[in-house]
């Protein structure tokens, strides 16, 4: 294993981030802040408890998984495609790095991205909107968990990706609304019996009740079908990447 490598490609990733302050970390906190100034503080206080929990403090954990999914992707799309647009990942295809090398590097930086934006949002929360976490622990290894899978899940798009516009489908036209009817806003026990159990086919529902289960002990799944539902697709991305590679596919343009 090539730690040299892993870590330049880490060190790149993590300078890029820091050269854009105001795109990378500052636009996501203020675009999750007004959803907390208009959901949590205002529609909030009009609205009755979930599961015994103030309707601000329950979406707390919807929307820092909203940012969470949205920026891993992005974040890992963005920094494997650019080279190959700009051709600068001819550099690194003649250096002695492996594939491997290649994704712990990219993926590694997208994800360890994204958790710090989910902790930003967590402290920024507190000045809207009282909270507690019962399970901090869980509510870390969740955080992780879900910021490698979708950093991973974000690597294959812009492996995928042949233009700006096809980074942009999938986030869009799939994970965010996915993210918006998987109980960002409400539990899905308050929906009728049917949707309930259609609901259960959208994949994010595991990841958003695993995440609020680790604040408040409340969930709408079982936090051990959400561990292993994110575990699995973790995998499913890692496979995905190996067959990639596997059957001899180039990161060039």
């Amino acid at each position: 294993m090539n730690r040299y490598a892993i870590r330049a490609i880490y060190r790149f990733e993590m300078a890029r981030t820091f050269r854009t302050l105001m795109q990378s970390i500052a636009s996501p906190v203020l675009s999750t802040s007004l959803y907390f100034i208009v959901f949590g503080s205002a529609i909030g206080s009009r609205m009755v408890e979930i599961d015994g929990i103030g309707y601000g403090a329950f979406i707390v954990p919807g929307l820092i998984m909203l940012m969470l999914l949205t920026e891993s992707i992005s974040n890992a799309s963005f920094g494997i495609y650019m080279p190959r647009y700009a051709g600068t990942i001819y550099e690194v295809l003649s250096a002695p790095v492996s594939y491997v090398e290649v994704v712990i590097g990219y993926v590694g930086a997208a994800a360890t991205k994204s958790v710090m934006l989910g902790l930003l949002i967590l402290l920024t929360a507190r000045l809207f909107v009282p909270f507690e976490i019962q399970h901090p622990v869980w509510m870390v290894a969740f955080l992780i968990l879900t910021a490698v899978t979708f950093s991973l899940f974000g690597f294959i798009i812009g492996i995928w990706a042949d233009g700006f516009e096809k980074l942009q489908i999938i986030p869009l036209m799939v994970v965010t609304p996915l993210t918006f009817l998987g109980g960002t806003f409400y539990s899905i026990s308050m929906l009728p019996p049917l949707w309930q159990k259609i609901t259960l086919f959208n994949p994010v529902v595991y990841l958003i009740s695993g995440f609020r289960w680790s604040f408040y002990g409340v969930s709408d799944v079982d936090v051990v079908v959400s561990f292993g539902m994110t575990v699995a697709f973790m995998l499913a991305c890692v496979l995905v990447i190996w067959w990639i590679f596997r059957t001899g596919y180039r990161l060039k343009r």
